[in-house]
């Protein structure tokens, strides 16, 4: 059986004293207002981490014209009610739009659902 050694000094670790000589200068951050939209920027990412969504929006950004939500379904083995919810995550995350024609949705890729579909097919080279 392995021997354990347990040590009762406690040891914490010391910062090295900022001197005339320093290497680094301090960094200066931008206000968080100024950065990225996280929030945003979250909700897409998880929108296109699903297989089925990524698909969906491949889709909708490969055809020229919107499709119906018939046309949809038809393409994938999951059952209407999961295609709706996968469509409505992805325009929750702004990523495609939809328009109703009577009883029919019709969707599309946005500008920001194209932009993404061009970043995630960068990522796969």
């Amino acid at each position: 059986m392995p021997r354990v050694i347990i040590c009762s000094m406690k040891r914490t670790p010391t910062l090295p004293q900022r001197t005339e000589n320093a290497c680094c200068e301090p960094v200066t951050i931008a206000p968080a207002d100024k950065g990225l939209d996280t929030v945003s920027l979250a909700a897409r990412l998880k929108a296109l981490a699903d297989p089925t969504r990524l698909a969906m929006l491949d889709l909708l950004g490969r055809h020229g014209a919107p499709l119906c939500v018939c046309e949809i379904t038809d393409r994938f083995p999951q059952r209407q009610p999961t295609i709706s919810h996968h469509l409505r995550i992805l325009r929750g995350a702004g990523l495609i739009s939809t328009e109703k024609h009577g009883v029919w949705a019709y969707y599309w890729a946005t500008e920001a659902g194209t932009r993404s579909l061009a970043a995630v097919r960068a990522l796969e080279a």
